[in-house]
Order: C-alpha cells, then structure tokens, then sequence
C-alpha cells in the first residue's frame, strides 16, 4: 500500500507541475513537458511554439521557472530545456489552446472546429477529431464532434498512435470544454499489408536461396538429396511462368537409392470399409382367393 500511495503522490506532483507550466507558458505556446529523473536530477524537456518568450531577455524567465520547480514543487536539480515544435498544426496541445482563444473571441463554434479540423488535416494528419462541449447556443448543454480521416477509439492503435489534449474556454454563458485527438501521419495500422513480387523480394533477400527440402514418410521428415537450385535455375522459372499463374521455387530432385542402401519406409495404406450390403426386398403376401359355395 506504501508503494501505490508513492506512485500516486509522484503522477499528483507532475500534473501540477504541468498545469503551472501551461500557464506560465501560455503566450510561448505550450506544446507538452517530458519528465525524466537522472542521476544528477531531473531533466525537463519543455515543448512551446516560440521558444524565446520561454527564455526570456537574458533567461531571466526560465530561471524564475527552474526556482519555482525546485522550491514549490520539490524536484531535485531541475533541469529545465526548451524546444521548438515541429509542426505546430500537428501538436494537440497548440491546436487545443488556439480553438479556445477563437471561441473566447467570438467564433462561432462550427466555424472554428472546421477550421481547425481542416488545418489539421492540411498539416498531413492521418486522422482527428475535435470535440466541444458546453452552452453552444443556449441553455442546454449539448457536445458537437467534427472529424477528418482515420480515427480509433480503443484497443493498441489508440494508445500508440492518437495524441490527445484538452483544453477550456470560458465565455458569458458558462465554461466550454475542447478534446482534439489527432493521429501521427507515420502511424501504421495492423490491417495494411504491402505486396511484394517474387523477382523483388529475391533481390531484396526476402527469400531464402537455400532451402532444405524434406518429405515426411511414415510420419518422419526425411531430407531430400540432390543439388540445390542455383540463381539462374530460380530466375529461369520465375522467368518461364505464364502470366498470371502463381511463381513458385522450383523443388530440388529426390538422389537416386544408393547400392545396399536400407528401402525407406511406405506408409500402409488404410483399406476401405467394405460396403454393407443391403438387405433383401420383402416380398408382398399373396392375395386369398375368396370360397364360393357350389
């Protein structure tokens, strides 16, 4: 129970930490923190849109960040290293931050999901999804969803390939929740298969050139003698097959039985159940003539 309540203690600090970095950073555009501990301390790896707004004149911004990561949330030797986003239109942490301040200045709800959605998708997503829930146009509550390419909800694919960010925007009528989910554009799904054809995958190495070919008699594989087929034999046969017909390696040649050499084995071959035999037709009774008198 002390080590649960260690482990629990450890994701509460970092999530503060997180939050108090969000918003430190919120102008620099925030892009994500990687936490790591070392053995000289802990190194922070903080991802923003315009790193120099994080550095500040001189680093005076960053040091006030490390002070405070070390005195109000009591990491060790903090270590603090910003760096630029990529591509900021694929981060769901900027994505996020930037649909919040549309919508806290006045877009419309629908035109700012499209809007984001599709700058997404121009960025070269594989697929997103952009969620916004609260007081759209009334009282009532109601969530919206605007989606774009390829999207999983559970299972291996979610969790290694959706990135997933959360973000709040506060309007007269009340509080508006944003989720963007965006999938990585190198993502690779398990129902995509690549073909290959037999002269490239040859060339390539993907198929052996020596194989060992064997039988099974009796139950037991027994090898098969003679030589191997060289490259030019394989190539001749890839060669000589008719279009459309299925290319297949040709099989090595079985030696011939050397002198006082033991048979092999034959497998016995199973007799067929004899066919029962029908039984004879029953024969109708012969019908009883009626008696007459006289």
């Amino acid at each position: 129970m002390v080590s649960e309540r260690k482990f629990i203690k450890e994701n509460v600090r970092r999530v503060l930490l997180k939050e108090y970095l969000r918003k430190q950073t919120a102008r620099a555009g925030f892009g994500g923190i990687d936490i790591q501990r070392t053995p000289l301390g802990t190194h922070i790896t903080l991802i923003a849109e315009r790193p120099g707004l994080v550095i500040g004149r001189r680093g005076s911004t960053i040091n006030e960040l490390t002070r405070a990561v070390e005195e109000d949330y009591h990491f060790e030797h903090p270590q603090i290293e910003v760096s630029e986003v990529a591509n900021p239109a694929l981060n769901p942490h900027i994505m996020a931050q930037k649909l919040a301040l549309a919508l806290e200045r006045g877009w419309h709800f629908r035109r700012a999901g499209h809007s984001t959605v599709l700058r997404i998708m121009e960025a070269g997503a594989k697929g997103c999804q952009v969620t916004i829930s609260g007081k759209l146009t009334g009282e009532r509550h109601r969530t919206v969803r605007f989606k774009a390419g390829h999207v999983k909800y559970c299972g291996e694919p979610k969790l290694e390939f959706m990135w997933t960010a959360y973000a709040t925007a506060m309007k007269k009528a009340g509080m508006m929740g944003i989720k963007i989910q965006i999938m990585d554009p190198n993502a690779r799904l398990p129902d995509e298969i690549d073909v290959v054809e037999p002269e490239e995958a040859l060339v390539k190495g993907l198929i052996p050139k020596k194989v060992d070919a064997a039988e099974v008699v009796g139950g037991v594989e027994v090898p098969l003698g003679g030589p191997e087929p060289t490259d030019e034999e394989i190539k001749k046969a890839l060669e000589s097959a008719p279009e459309g017909a299925p290319k297949r390696r040709p099989r090595a040649k079985k030696a011939a039985p050397s002198e006082g050499a033991a048979p092999r084995p034959r497998r016995p071959r199973a007799k067929k159940p004899a066919a029962a035999q029908a039984p004879p037709p029953l024969e109708a009774p012969a019908a009883e003539t009626p008696k007459t008198d006289g």
